[in-house]
């Protein structure tokens, strides 16, 4: 793999941010016993591509950090590319940044110009965790065209019963307070209007010992009560990175990379 650690200027953001990504390359080390790195789609289109959101408390470093995402990535010839997003929900903030504009439309644009990735739906893919689980799926249901498929890791599925107190201000900074349902953060609401054959494929993962277990529930209730095609599996563990290291190389394995 090709590690690139990326600084820039985001035009929806108004300031500088950055993305560390990684992209397949053809090597062949000691231990280093990967796909090609033209896997999924001719050397003219370009890799296919997963776009891998961190959670609230973290930053586009987390992922290599507390997981071997780059050792998985390699082993299935896929390009990820990690957004820094602070704590902003992939929403435009009420009194902040617009994080939803710059992670759903200025992000790819960027990243299609800069890597030699595939831009075509069946190669776009986009998973992550707690806060970027919401954020995944936010995305796959509200661009049901860009991404062949989508996970949630723990994910923060149900924002509109989400208790924020303890976080103080950030419920006020990011919605002003308002209701969100109805709205594109509404993803039990999204689920249950989206025509299902025009959504992309779901994985839902979550611990049954994990405090947003009930936001996972209602969400595959809900999926299911409209046909949904959402993979889920509910199974023993906590919020934490030993669960989210396991998940992930699950989720890669379920991913429709073409080969």
């Amino acid at each position: 793999m090709i590690r690139l650690r990326t600084d820039f200027f985001a035009e929806s953001l108004g300031m500088g941010t950055s993305m560390n990504v990684l992209m397949p390359q053809a090597a062949s080390g000691i231990g280093m016993e990967g796909a090609d790195a033209t896997n999924g789609a001719d050397g003219a289109r370009g890799v296919p591509v997963l776009y891998l959101l961190h959670g609230l408390s973290d930053d586009c470093t987390i992922w290599e950090r507390r997981t071997s995402i780059e050792r998985y990535a390699t082993e299935k010839g896929i390009a990820v590319v990690m957004p820094e997003v602070r704590r902003s929900f992939y929403s435009d903030e009420a009194v902040g940044e617009k994080y939803w504009t710059f992670i759903a439309e200025e992000l790819p644009q960027l990243v299609a110009r800069t890597f030699h990735v595939s831009t075509a739906r069946e190669d776009t893919f986009v998973a992550g965790l707690s806060m970027g689980g919401f954020g995944a799926f936010k995305l796959a249901l509200n661009h049901p065209d860009r991404f062949a498929a989508a996970a949630s890791l723990s994910g923060a599925l149900d924002v509109t019963s989400l208790d924020l107190s303890w976080t103080g201000t950030l419920g006020e900074r990011v919605w002003g307070g308002r209701d969100v349902s109805g709205t594109a953060d509404d993803l039990v609401g999204l689920v249950q209007r989206a025509d299902p054959t025009a959504l992309p494929a779901l994985f839902l993962d979550c611990g049954t010992e994990d405090g947003l277990i009930s936001q996972n529930e209602r969400f595959i209730a809900a999926a299911e009560e409209h046909s949904v095609d959402l993979t889920s599996r509910l199974r023993p563990g906590d919020h934490t990175w030993e669960f989210w290291d396991e998940g992930i190389q699950d989720v890669l394995d379920w991913l429709p990379i073409r080969g």
